[in-house]
């Protein structure tokens, strides 16, 4: 598969429409055509269900728009940093990170990094922290906030010094609200929207113990911001992190702690053996050197 033919698949797919594409990409239909179609002969499969009006992406299509993509993206990233000049520290670093009040932290050093090296520039991705390591080991994201707990046997890290505090978000006129902490059994029965990544799910369930079959978790989220709107329309009790939420007098919302109290840390880290751009390699000093003072 050539990068110029995957570009070409990426513009049809988003289009949804050769026409628009070969418009786009300033090549004539016909010539836009023979190249998909020696794409599918390529591959052995069908990419596309041709319509009057639009194309559709067939299941094959569609897992090869989300390689093409990563496939792009990296080729990209790897021409920027030939692109750097050796006597002056610029191109991009790819952070991922999990919705963390850790993350000031870690804005807080790239603010520092940025005052030195002001042609840095910074790519942030969003995600769990399954997501983000999965992006690492693609090479797509060089650093990754992540949440314990999580496997980080492949990877260099640095523990921050802060942890962060598990309770529960609620409406300010919610029974609980009422109260300055949440035990485990006053959750009992009560709608339950929970995180969805297993590994973090299990370490919810020992802190609630025999209580933990009793609750009804009515939804679970991998990012907070949506699970909070749902906690707003008075869906449920969101299980979350403390600080992650905007609280205020114009909001309906109210957290409150758990107690016993449960905490997570949090960790900074990057591929084992890797080779990073210049950039990258100096943020990663700058990071363990700030962190281990």
């Amino acid at each position: 598969m050539e990068i110029r033919v995957l570009k070409y698949f990426l513009t049809v797919a988003r289009e949804e429409s050769i026409t628009k594409g070969a418009e786009i990409l300033h090549i004539t239909q016909p010539t836009l055509s023979r190249q998909l179609m020696q794409l599918e002969e390529e591959l052995r499969v069908q990419l596309f269900i041709r319509g009057k009006n639009k194309i559709i992406l067939t299941d094959e299509g569609m897992l090869l728009r989300r390689r093409a993509e990563e496939i792009v993206d990296l080729v990209g990233r790897t021409e920027r940093e030939f692109d750097e000049h050796d006597n002056l520290i610029g191109g991009e670093i790819f952070i991922g990170a999990g919705e963390t009040n850790a993350m000031h932290d870690l804005a807080d050093l790239i603010k520092k990094f940025n005052k030195e090296y002001p042609q840095v520039k910074y790519n942030l991705y969003s995600g769990n922290a399954d997501d983000i390591k999965e992006r690492i080991d693609k090479g797509l994201i060089d650093i990754g906030l992540l949440t314990e707990p999580v496997n980080i046997e492949k990877y260099d890290f640095i523990r921050l010094p802060n942890k962060e505090a598990w309770g529960v978000l609620m409406t300010k006129d919610s029974p609980l609200a009422k109260k300055e902490y949440i035990k485990s059994e006053d959750l009992t029965n009560m709608p339950i929207i929970n995180t969805k990544r297993s590994i973090v799910q299990n370490e919810i369930e020992n802190w609630f113990g025999v209580y933990y079959e009793k609750l009804n978790i009515i939804a679970t989220y991998n990012l907070i911001y949506n699970a909070a709107i749902m906690v707003e329309e008075g869906l449920g009790y969101a299980i979350c992190f403390e600080k992650l939420v905007n609280i205020n007098d114009e909001t309906n919302l109210c957290f409150r702690p758990l107690y016993p109290k449960l905490e997570t840390g949090t960790v900074i880290v990057w591929k084992k053996h890797q080779v990073f751009s210049t950039a990258t390699a100096k943020f990663i000093k700058e990071i363990m050197n700030a962190l281990k003072a």
